[in-house]
């Protein structure tokens, strides 16, 4: 364990966490999120970025890009994390500007509606969305390469068993941090892993879950990857924490990818934080994990072809 993983875990069990557990709603918890995002990354490096906006069923979905790719050229399509009622591409661009680092390849950052204002199912109608119009612009499916982390792997997971289910062209591969597989809640280390999770307030998950779903089904498979079906899909990296509450959304979506023979790499860490990838900039712990994911990256992708064709 680095010292500065010592020193993290202290500040987000004694201060992180209870000020998130406190935020008495969505509203107060994106402020809370923008404001350690930017404390996270040490500035704005969005500031950098290129806006862009896609059509979706008569609706404009925004988008962030780390920078345009070329025609033809393999790119990231990261879902940020957050709940599914915080977090924007914002929060995110400095995880997505180290992936591109360390990938050599171009992230997109979509903007998905959040819940309570839109509950389920308008983050996976966004998120599929998407996904369809960069194919209408032209873009070969397995140019993407599908991520996210937390919730946003979970949607990550959920569009990719939509695709799988009706038959659709795939991503070249899928890679996700912590995703939130489960809306059922029915993991064991929700209730295990509660004293020794660093980041999320285990007594909020319930009310969180009930903001997202608004009565929905909670094993819906767009909103809950574990329940859907995967035959057909391309390789998946899972990377999380062993200490943390949803340590088993992970577990379980293993065991039902490995199920539908998906080649599928878990890796599980020790004693670190939810998502702890975000903490590129501070911990080691987390430059290492990304660079394991960029690695997986580079030997999934189709490289682009000559001529940009």
């Amino acid at each position: 364990m680095s010292w500065q993983l010592k020193v993290m875990r202290v500040v987000l069990r004694h201060a992180v966490r209870r000020s998130l557990g406190r935020q008495p709603d969505s509203l107060a918890a994106r402020k809370w999120f923008e404001r350690g995002a930017w404390l996270n990354a040490r500035g704005r490096p969005y500031l950098g970025f290129t806006a862009d906006t896609l059509t979706c069923e008569e609706r404009d979905v925004p988008m962030l890009w780390t920078a345009p790719p070329a025609a033809g050229e393999p790119f990231l399509l990261y879902f940020h994390g957050g709940g599914y009622v915080m977090g924007n591409p914002r929060t995110h661009a400095a995880l997505a500007k180290h992936l591109t680092r360390k990938t050599g390849l171009q992230t997109c950052l979509p903007d998905y509606r959040l819940a309570p204002e839109h509950p389920f199912p308008a983050a996976f109608e966004d998120a599929l969305g998407v996904w369809q119009g960069l194919l209408a612009r032209g873009v070969k499916a397995d140019s993407i390469i599908l991520g996210g982390d937390s919730a946003g792997g979970g949607l990550a997971l959920a569009l990719l068993g939509h695709l799988c289910a009706t038959g659709q062209p795939c991503p070249a591969c899928v890679f996700t941090f912590s995703p939130f597989t489960d809306l059922s809640l029915s993991g064991a280390s929700i209730v295990s892993n509660a004293d020794s999770e660093l980041l999320l307030p285990a007594q909020r998950l319930h009310q969180l879950r009930d903001r997202v779903l608004a009565g929905a089904d909670p094993r819906d498979p767009r909103i809950s990857a574990l329940f859907a079906s995967f035959k057909g899909a391309p390789p998946v990296l899972i990377q999380v924490a062993r200490s943390e509450i949803l340590r088993d959304d992970s577990r379980g979506m293993a065991e039902v990818l490995k199920r539908d023979g998906v080649d599928v790499t878990l890796q599980e860490w020790g004693n670190l934080p939810h998502v702890w990838q975000f903490f590129h900039g501070w911990l080691p712990e987390a430059r290492k994990a990304l660079s394991d994911a960029a690695n997986f990256i580079r030997s999934h992708y189709r490289p682009a072809r000559s001529g940009g064709s």
